[in-house]
Formats: structure tokens, sequence, C-alpha cells
């Protein structure tokens, strides 16, 4: 199996990676110094964390508004019916109704970012599970995208609230802001999701629960951060 080479950009960025854990502040300035790439990149954030996925107590899984979202506007779709498609669509939704939606997802189309449904929709948008769930699109109530308020829930997710949820390995990954963000918003939304993730430490985790952080931009090395 060939062996993956890395562009001349990483490897120039790789050369200010430090080899210890920073603090917040000093990380997202390393991550700031990289060479940017033609693009504005995404801010990724991830956490490893000393949980046992198998463990339905021990799973980790929401949606919380960053402080200052994260740069870029999504596609959401809703769920419902009566006056609440007019004000989805108010709202922001690219597309809202019933049976309707949940046909023309059933016919294909997928174009769309985050799906929110009323809890009286679930029944019907259950039989599209086979082709949102693999996605990660399908509504959920631990995910907070089943919800009564459509439209507050619609305008949340198009500005960027985020989903999180953890891995089978017990990693958490969100995308937490652009490169082009200054370095305090970044802090912010950063520092908001991780006391966030120390907040709801299931009480049958045992010993270290935070184990690792690290943030990276698109195509940079990460840089492991100090979260204790």
């Amino acid at each position: 199996m060939p062996v993956k080479t890395r562009s001349k950009r990483y490897l120039k960025c790789q050369e200010k990676q430090p080899s210890g854990r920073l603090p917040l502040a000093e990380a997202v300035k390393v991550v700031k110094s990289f060479t940017p790439t033609k693009f504005d990149a995404t801010v990724d954030l991830v956490m490893h964390l000393g949980i046992d996925p198998k463990q339905a107590d021990q799973a980790l899984r929401g949606a919380f508004s960053l402080p200052h979202g994260i740069g870029k506007s999504r596609k959401v779709i809703a769920f419902c019916d009566g006056d609440n498609i007019g004000k989805a669509k108010a709202a922001g939704a690219v597309e809202a109704g019933a049976d309707d939606l949940i046909k023309k997802i059933n016919d294909g189309w997928t174009d769309f970012d985050v799906a929110v449904a009323t809890p009286g929709m679930m029944k019907s948008v259950s039989k599209l599970g086979r082709v949102l769930g693999p996605t990660g699109k399908m509504p959920s109530p631990k995910a907070g995208t089943v919800v009564e308020d459509i439209p507050k829930a619609v305008q949340e997710y198009a500005a960027g609230k985020v989903e999180y949820r953890n891995d089978d390995g017990g990693n958490v990954h969100v995308a937490v802001g652009k490169f082009s963000f200054d370095e305090q918003k970044l802090v912010e939304n950063i520092d908001a999701f991780i006391n966030l993730v120390k907040r709801l430490r299931p009480s049958s985790v045992k010993g270290i629960y935070i184990k690792k952080v690290s943030i990276s931009a698109s195509m940079t090395p990460g840089v492991e951060v100090a979260a204790d």
C-alpha cells in the first residue's frame, strides 16, 4: 500500500507544531500561524474521552449553539404541518412540509444539512430511517432536532448550531469556527464547548474523563490543548 505523501504546505505547518499541550489561547495562536489554504478552512476540535461508548449511560449526544457560530449557514429542512410550514420557511428552512417532503426525500433528494421535526411528525418521518440514518440527518430528540418550536430550531441550526455525538472510539469531533475568525472568537467557541463536555460528564465514568483535546484547521496538523 503506497505511503500517503504530505503537501509542502502541511509539512511547513508541521514545523510549527509543538510537541506538548498548550493553554487554549496559545494553541489557537499556533493554529492561526499555520500557512492558510486558498479557502476559508474550518477549525475542528477533537476530544478523546475516557468513556465506554458501548454503555448507553456514558454516551454523549446533543446540540449546542457556539457563542460565535461556525462561520457558515446551513441548509435546514423541517418536517411539520399546518401553520408551521409557513413559519419554518419564513425562519429560513429550504424546504418544509409533511408527506410531500417525505416523498421528495424518498425519491432521492438530500440537498440539506440538518432536518428538524415536530414530535407529531416522527411516526411518518421514521420511514426515512434507511435514507437519513446513515448520513446522520435523521431527526432525533437526543440530538435536539425533534422540537415543538420549529421556527426557533430552524433559525438556530441555519445559523450554525452544532450537533455532537461520540464515536465508537470515545471521540467527540465538532467544527468550532473558521480560520478567518479572530483568535478570541475561536478561543471562546472552543472554551464553551469544552466546558459543555465537562458538565456532561456521566456519573458512571471512572478515572480520567478528558484524555486528550486537539484543534486543527482543514489539512493542518493538530495542536494539543491543556484542558484540565
